[in-house]
């Protein structure tokens, strides 16, 4: 199976990594955007072009038979349309993991932390108002404004973003939230500060496992073996931390080989 993945950077290697736990017999072709990144500060028409160019991209140079938004402000914009231009095509998109947070927490009371333009989406205020009816719980949101650019920089330990967790972070440890989805791919690369300022026992929800068992469902309904090696191969449009890949491909385990590339085209 031929996989495409995108994210406006570097944080969707957090998506690739969980799949690399379930899919094998693969090749996975990851775009990071950092030309245009980030996504959460872009208008929706700015967004889905990019979605659009990426997707052709990857259909054209590596004829991929799967497509993973491993972008939650991508997903929000641009899935309706991707899935309606190539309805023929596996598309699987990326939202916060609201859902299972409010089936896990012990006190109902929830925080999401998200780019600006994923807490405002239609499709996530949809979500948090369903799900908040089906279960009486209390969610606190916090837009995140520069945490991606902190880590695409490679400062996911600096002063400065655990001072601007802190503040982020703040309230919801002063109101006793146990559960914290992590609404960006690039979230999951600062949990463990998350955790230290949190101060407790709470729980991190980040959706790359769903997505990776939801693919391998797909997938093996159109013939795919899950059998044999993974390659990773990772194209960049712009300039990246190669610190970062290195620092998550240390964790990524079941793959034969992985090969990096700059690739200003798409």
């Amino acid at each position: 199976m031929k996989i495409g993945v995108f994210d406006s950077g570097l944080g969707g290697l957090t998506v690739v990594q969980a799949m690399t736990q379930v899919i094998k017999g693969a090749q996975i072709f990851y775009v990071a955007d950092t030309k245009n990144a980030p996504y959460g500060e872009k208008t929706p028409e700015q967004i889905l072009q990019y979605s659009l160019n990426i997707t052709q991209y990857l259909i054209n140079t590596h004829n991929i038979d799967a497509l993973i938004l491993a972008c939650n402000t991508a997903t929000s914009s641009a899935i309706k349309h991707l899935r309606e231009t190539y309805p023929s095509l596996i598309i699987i998109g990326t939202e916060p993991g609201i859902k299972p947070a409010i089936e896990q927490t012990s006190t109902r009371k929830i925080g999401v932390l998200a780019t600006p333009a994923t807490l405002q989406g239609d499709k996530y205020q949809k979500l948090a108002q369903t799900l908040s009816l089906q279960k009486s719980v209390d969610i606190y949101e916090q837009a995140c404004p520069g945490l991606v650019e902190q880590i695409e920089k490679g400062e996911m330990d600096s002063e400065e973003t655990k001072a601007l967790l802190e503040k982020w972070l703040r309230p919801m440890r002063e109101n006793n939230v146990d559960t914290i989805v992590l609404g960006c791919t690039h979230y999951p690369l600062v949990s463990q500060s998350i955790e230290h300022i949190m101060d407790c026992n709470v729980s991190l929800i980040h959706t790359g496992e769903a997505i990776s068992k939801h693919l391998l469902t797909l997938g093996s309904q159109k013939g795919h073996l899950n059998e044999g090696d993974v390659v990773v191969h990772i194209h960049t449009t712009g300039k990246i931390q190669i610190e970062i890949i290195e620092t998550i491909i240390d964790t990524y385990e079941n793959i034969h080989s992985i090969e990096v590339e700059h690739n200003s085209d798409s």
